[in-house]
Order: C-alpha cells, then sequence, then structure tokens
C-alpha cells in the first residue's frame, strides 16, 4: 500500500541540472550573486520552471559535492562577496582583485574576505547569528569541527594529534571551545552568510515561477562533522575508521564498480534513535529546497557493504536497509516533502516494494535507453508520468559527447528511432520534453549543444577535470529561450503561476 502522496506536483514541468558553481563569475567558481539571478530569468522565459543542483555543502574531498565535510553546512565558495558589499557586511576593499583562481588559491582568497566581514559586521549582527544557531543545532558541531580542522592543516580528524578531541572527550571538547571561541564564531558567521544570500535567492526563484531541485548524497563522508559527532549512528571502529565503507558492485559505468569510501551507517543505533539525525537533515533540505533527489535511493532498501581494506568494490556483500520505517518517520516528522528517488542501478525487488509504497518518482536517463530491447524503461517511449527523466545526469557524458564515442550498436539503434534525423542530440532533447514523464531534466551543456570536454564528473575517478565545469560568461542564453519556450510549450510542460502550488 503507498503511505505517501506523489511527487512532484501534477503540472508536467521541464528544467535543467546546472550546479551554482558552474555559474560564470570573477573568481571562477559560480556564486549566490548576480549570474544565479540572471539565470533565473533564463528559466523562467524559456518555460523551465525547475533548476536542479547538485550538493551545496563545502566541498571534500577531490572537490566533490558528494563528498562533503557536512550534510547541513552550506560550501562557503558559494557565497556572493559583492552582495555583502551591496548588503554592508564587506567593505570594497576587501573583495579580492584578479580573475579566476585554482580552487585551493580560491578559497584561501574566499576565506580572508569572509573573515574580514566578520570582523567588520559581526558585533552589528551577533543577535541575528545568535538566532540562527539557535535554530539550527548541528550548527555549533560544525563550527568547532571546521575550526579544528583548520587548526591541524586541514587533515581528517581521525589524524588529529589530540586524541582526546578525536574521541570528544567532555573536557578536551569544552576546552576547545572555550581557545577557540573566536573561530566557531566566524564559521557560525559564515553560514548565517549562506542562509542569507540563500533565501534571498530562493525567494526570487519562486517569485519568477521556478522551483529549487537540491541533490542529498545518501551517505555522510568519513571525514566529516557528522561522523565526528556522531560516531554511534556509523559503521565506525574504535578510532573512528569505517569498518566498512559504501559504494556499487562492477555496473555500466565501471568494471571495478565505485568504491567511494563513505562509512555505512548504524541502521539498528538509528532506530533506537527513532532516526533523529535522518529526521534532522531532512528537515535542513526541506528548509533549502523545494524538491530532494536522494543520490542512491537503492541504498535504503539494501546497500552494498565493502570491506574498508578493500581497494575496489568488487569484493562485497549486499545487506538489508532499512525499508519503510526510517520513510514513515520522516514524513510525520518533516510533513510535505517531495522526494524524487534515484533508483538507478540494482533495483530488485525490495528497491521495487519500498519505491511502491512511498510512491516518490524515480529517474529515467535517455543515455540508458538504447542499448538494448524495446522494454528498456530508459527510453522515452516508455516513460511513466511518475518520474522524473533526464538526457543524463551529472555522471553521464554531454548528449554530444555520448553520441561522439557510442558504439555501433547504440548508434544503430538511435537512428532506427530517430530516421532521417540530421541532429540526433536534437531529436533526443525533443523526444525527452514529449515523452510521459511528470519532469524532465537537460544538463545545461546539452541546452548548450556542448561536447565530452563540458562533461561534469567521470564516476569511479578522483580529481583531473571532475566537478570544474564553468558556463562561459558569453554563453548565448538570450538565443536558447525561443528555442526551449517551444519545446516547453509544444509538450505542455509551460506552468502557469496559477498551477504552481497545486
Amino acid at each position: 500500500m503507498r503511505f505517501f502522496r506523489k511527487t512532484p506536483p501534477a503540472p508536467l514541468r521541464a528544467g535543467t541540472l546546472m550546479h551554482l558553481s558552474s555559474l560564470p563569475s570573477a573568481g571562477g567558481v559560480g556564486t549566490m550573486g548576480e549570474a544565479a539571478y540572471r539565470f533565473v530569468d533564463f528559466l523562467a522565459a524559456s518555460g523551465l520552471t525547475v533548476w536542479q543542483m547538485l550538493p551545496v555543502g563545502p566541498a571534500g574531498y577531490g572537490e566533490s559535492p558528494y563528498q562533503s565535510f557536512s550534510a547541513f553546512a552550506g560550501d562557503a565558495l558559494l557565497i556572493d562577496l559583492p552582495d555583502l558589499v551591496a548588503r554592508g557586511l564587506l567593505r570594497a576593499q576587501d573583495v579580492p582583485e584578479g580573475g579566476a583562481m585554482e580552487r585551493d588559491a580560491l578559497r584561501r582568497a574566499k576565506d580572508a574576505a569572509l573573515r574580514a566581514s566578520w570582523r567588520y559586521s559581526h558585533e552589528k549582527v551577533h543577535a541575528q547569528v545568535r538566532a540562527y544557531a539557535r535554530r539550527h543545532a548541528w550548527l555549533n558541531d560544525w563550527a568547532l569541527f571546521a575550526a579544528l580542522k583548520a587548526r591541524y592543516g586541514g587533515i581528517a580528524w581521525q589524524e588529529w594529534p589530540e586524541e582526546a578531541l578525536v574521541r570528544r572527550d567532555r573536557r578536551a571538547l569544552a576546552a576547545a571551545k572555550k581557545d577557540m571561541k573566536d573561530e566557531t564564531d566566524y564559521y557560525r558567521y559564515v553560514q548565517w552568510l549562506f542562509s542569507l544570500q540563500w533565501e534571498k535567492l530562493r525567494a526570487y526563484a519562486h517569485a519568477h515561477g521556478v522551483l529549487l531541485f537540491g541533490d542529498m548524497p545518501i551517505y555522510a563522508s568519513a571525514d566529516s562533522a557528522d561522523c565526528w559527532a556522531n560516531r554511534s549512528i556509523f559503521q565506525l571502529d574504535g578510532d573512528g575508521r569505517p569498518t566498512h565503507v559504501a559504494g556499487v558492485p562492477p555496473d555500466y559505468f565501471s568494471e571495478d564498480g565505485q568504491r567511494w569510501g563513505n562509512p555505512l551507517y548504524n541502521w539498528k543505533e538509528l532506530k533506537r534513535t527513532r532516526y533523529g539525525w535522518w529526521v534532522a537533515r531532512m528537515r535542513a533540505m526541506a528548509e533549502r529546497f523545494d524538491w530532494t533527489r536522494i543520490d542512491h535511493f537503492i541504498g535504503f532498501a539494501n546497500y552494498y557493504a565493502i570491506p574498508a581494506a578493500s581497494p575496489t568494490a568488487r569484493v562485497g556483500e549486499w545487506r538489508i536497509g532499512p525499508g519503510r520505517p526510517l520513510f514513515r518517520r520522516i514524513e510525520r516528522a518533516v510533513p510535505g516533502l517531495s522526494i524524487i528517488a534515484e533508483d538507478l542501478g540494482e533495483v530488485g525487488p525490495r528497491v521495487q516494494e519500498l519505491l511502491r509504497a512511498c510512491g516518490y518518482p524515480g529517474m529515467r536517463v535517455m543515455q540508458f535507453g538504447y542499448d538494448g530491447g524495446e522494454d528498456n524503461p530508459h527510453l522515452p517511449e516508455n516513460y511513466i508520468r511518475n518520474c522524473v527523466a533526464y538526457t543524463g545526469t551529472h555522471d553521464n557524458d554531454t548528449l554530444r559527447g555520448y553520441l561522439a564515442t557510442a558504439g555501433e550498436t547504440t548508434l544503430s539503434n538511435l537512428r532506427a528511432h530517430f530516421p532521417g534525423a540530421q541532429d540526433l542530440a536534437g531529436a533526443m532533447l525533443e523526444a525527452l520534453f514529449q515523452s510521459k514523464a511528470g519532469t524532465v531534466i537537460a544538463p545545461m551543456q546539452d541546452f548548450l549543444g556542448l561536447g565530452g570536454e563540458a562533461r561534469m564528473n567521470v564516476p569511479g575517478t578522483v580529481g583531473g577535470a571532475n566537478w570544474l565545469w564553468r558556463m562561459a560568461p558569453d554563453a548565448p542564453l538570450a538565443a536558447l529561450v525561443p528555442r526551449i519556450r517551444a519545446l516547453c510549450c509544444q509538450s505542455g510542460r509551460t506552468v502557469e503561476r496559477s498551477e504552481e502550488k497545486k
């Protein structure tokens, strides 16, 4: 029996996948600044009513947004400095000069500017920051974790030289809080700034009929405030290191599978605490986004456990996840959630049963549709209303990159589905919009017609060009508007303001 309403809402919708960091900016990483507002204008003019982003937490290992130092905090890199100047929270002379920087240099420059903002403004906004901290219980742990991590040169918390802090000895924590009061106050201030700018951007998006669609990794990073402050809810040994880590077995993406390295949850302990950490996490997502995609939803039905000592995901075993009780608890505690389930991969009977019970939309990806039979669920003609369908995700190549590297069997299938098409990428985009899917999403790279050089991520790899794509400042957005709006109108995916809250 289904116990949740179907989501997303009733109207047919279309949107784009475009991470904030991919917006053009002077520093080289997009922010919640002017470019974000102009992007909302572009979406609204085009008839696109959904803006999907990648996770917005502080990017960790390999600068991956899926390996964040916090499941709750926002990434300071996304804070816009000119906006702080306009608000009177930063002096113009404290904004770094120069063009784009490499990521580490940019983080140092942004941190210096935000510290200047804190010194200049924290006394006059002290009451607002304290009120924000009272409403967000996670903030104290994050502020102390971030301060200690900075003190120890950024090394993982399991390696901190003071063992008492690794173990969270009460006396050691009390001493650290007293000793580092200014530092922890600074990190609270930064999160208040992030929230201030986020709320303004979200209000602007709503005023223009655009919903914000967030992405939430199922797992927390081993090197995170979450693991440090909540060791009992993770599968960790006495030194705070994972005993087993998350990933998936060999699949379409990788012959060795994917060894993500995240610690697995101690679901028995989470059940004992009535899933309190998960409830808090989902509440935080609901405060920030209109919809939330849970990455690797499969892991709630059954999850792949890889021994921490194994270098690849070839060795591992499937274990039973928490299933329906977790989502019953979340729905009661955080009503009105709109969840999308990333159900790609090993979708066995347990996963199917959980999806049916929850009623959440699953996902379809066009690039997976043309190397199988006519019953392939990723073919546009086989989409159902209760799904979110993509040309590709952040883990896929761009459409043009996919076509440039596709094998002859795939190309033959594509030509059979789109006979006479001179522009296969364009034909695929049109088929996506014309499908029955309730919501369709194309990465911005596909609307721009970019090749494989614009790919966002290659699963199973670290570093390189991953997460580095930026939209050019002179990208022809205005020229795209008529074409995208025509796709929306012809497929019935324009949403009138009166329909938005249905």
